[in-house]
């Protein structure tokens, strides 16, 4: 089993998840009773690993930009910014993982869209 922190992992993932890699990310960090809780896939690890791979087809230039990864036990949060082009805004994303043996056991996501505009002076990253 791979030593690094689960933060370590849980960023790894993402990493080659974003890339395209989505196979390698499976095969290196996601555990074999994995589910998750995204309300537009069954919460299988095939269905979403499945559309993980579709939307690397149709965003081959995808940009991950973590802001922040947070580890507290079993669980690790990570706060990010993704746009499916190098141009496009994105979304501001949070990623929860919990880890069991070392591997994402089951993941929670939240996403919102940047808007163009924001009376935020401090914006969303």
């Amino acid at each position: 089993m791979n030593k690094e922190t689960n933060k370590a992992s849980a960023t790894g993932f993402l990493r080659l998840v974003a890339a395209g890699e989505v196979d390698e990310a499976y095969r290196l960090y996601i555990g074999a009773r994995f589910r998750h809780h995204n309300p537009y896939f069954p919460g299988d690890a095939e269905a979403l690993k499945a559309a993980m791979q579709e939307n690397a087809l149709a965003n081959p230039n995808k940009v991950l930009e973590i802001q922040h990864a947070l580890e507290e036990g079993d669980r690790v949060a990570v706060h990010s910014r993704i746009r499916q082009t190098p141009d496009d805004r994105g979304f501001a994303v949070v990623h929860i993982f919990r880890f069991e043996d070392g591997r994402i056991a089951e993941s929670w996501d939240v996403g919102q869209a940047v808007p163009e505009d924001s009376p935020n002076a401090h914006g969303m990253f």
